[in-house]
């Protein structure tokens, strides 16, 4: 009976000696941790995994080397099985912890509040995912351990370390799609294609990529729905990434109206509509007629913004003022449709005179940097770079 409460007294001393070092130790990281941010994390995750498996631990060592007196006796090596067994799940859960704590430490480094964060949302989007591979396989590693330690399903644990073609030909069997998913999103973090945070229109639907785990990607939609799409359609699909190398994009406001709307005067006006908003990033201001068939003509304003959710303000904004614009100062450029009754033999003067045809003068080469989209501007020479190429503007040259 003594031996017995001898043993229950040293288990308790062992844990409460445990978890007065492991409190001394985290009120001391925890006044480091203001100036270092390694330790600030340890101290907000891997404090409690910490607790645990140090006080698992104490005891385990305390009632192995208390009941020396009870080699043998069955109760002994159940006792201490059991606590094998959770100094192994306290062992993994703080070794989960703490890769945890450095890839919190290391996503530290990288800020997504800027407005160039590129980078930062890929490396985000990697360390995310691997973070949840990793726990995945050291829940794996940590069931295969404690199996082991059965005898009688020894065999069982070893499979799962390492029985790979077993788990191949079951995975080829039974959990192709699952498997397929985990290999697309592995693909998704390290090909670069679409990253957290990505701007992107899918099935038709504009939004941002909210999550992106091993098996599904959601997507939040701009009216705040939620799409959730597998991992493999990103690899299997086309889909529009608007953000993939920057954050700016371009947009566009289009106009069916009347051959009487005076260009030049419109395209004025739209200078001004981006010029009054700080919607506009001061980058691409452009009005063009991109077509002149069925009687009217189709202009079209291309303007540019710093991020997708101030292009669409900023699009409608342009769409607005430049309706409101032609409705009140220019009415005759509303689309109409025009019928002609009679011929040339017809009593009215203009049927019967044929018009005069007014002199042609040389068109004045000097084009308004706000009448081309492929040049005029710094910008616009750059995207004449990237769709002509160099070599071809030598030969024009030429």
């Amino acid at each position: 009976m003594q031996s017995y409460l001898g043993t229950a007294v040293a288990a308790l001393a062992a844990a409460a000696v445990a978890l007065l070092l492991v409190e001394v130790g985290h009120r001391t990281s925890r006044r480091l941790g203001r100036r270092s941010v390694l330790l600030t994390e340890l101290t907000e995750h891997a404090h409690r995994p910490i607790q645990v498996a140090a006080t698992v631990l104490a005891v385990q060592l305390a009632v192995r080397f208390t009941t020396l007196y009870a080699v043998g006796s069955p109760w002994r090596q159940a006792v201490l099985h059991g606590l094998v067994l959770a100094v192994i799940a306290g062992a993994a859960w703080l070794l989960a912890a703490l890769l945890i704590v450095v890839e919190d430490t290391a996503l530290a480094r990288f800020r997504v509040d800027v407005p160039n964060n590129r980078q930062a949302r890929r490396v985000r989007t990697q360390v995310v995912l691997l973070r949840r591979l990793t726990i995945a396989v050291i829940v794996v590693l940590a069931v295969g351990v404690m199996l082991m330690t059965f005898p009688a399903v020894s065999g069982v644990g070893a499979g799962v370390l390492t029985s790979a073609g077993v788990v191949g030909v079951v995975a080829a069997l039974a959990a192709q799609s699952l498997l397929g998913n985990v290999f697309a999103g592995l693909q998704l973090a390290f090909s670069d294609a679409v990253r957290l945070d990505d701007v992107v229109v899918v099935e038709g639907e504009w939004g941002r990529i909210e999550e992106l785990t091993l098996s599904y990607v959601v997507v939040q939609i701009w009216d705040d729905r939620r799409l959730i799409l597998p991992t493999s359609y990103f690899t299997s699909t086309p889909f529009q990434n608007w953000t993939r190398t920057e954050a700016a994009v371009l947009g566009t406001a289009e106009f069916d109206l009347d051959w009487a709307v005076p260009v030049q005067a419109m395209r004025e006006e739209l200078r001004r509509v981006c010029e009054g908003t700080e919607l506009w990033d001061g980058r691409v201001c452009v009005l063009q007629v991109t077509d002149a068939t069925g009687g009217m003509i189709k202009v079209r304003a291309l303007v540019s913004a710093a991020d997708a959710g101030s292009l669409w303000d900023l699009r409608c904004l342009v769409r607005e003022h430049l309706a409101a614009w032609v409705r009140d100062q220019r009415p005759t450029a509303l689309p109409r449709m025009r019928a002609e009754v009679g011929d040339a033999s017809g009593p009215l003067p203009w049927q019967a005179v044929q018009p005069r045809r007014p002199a042609r003068r040389r068109a004045d080469t000097e084009v308004p940097d706000d009448a081309r989209v492929f040049g005029g501007s710094d910008d616009g020479e750059a995207r004449s770079e990237v769709f002509v190429g160099p070599d071809d503007h030598a030969d024009a040259r030429r």
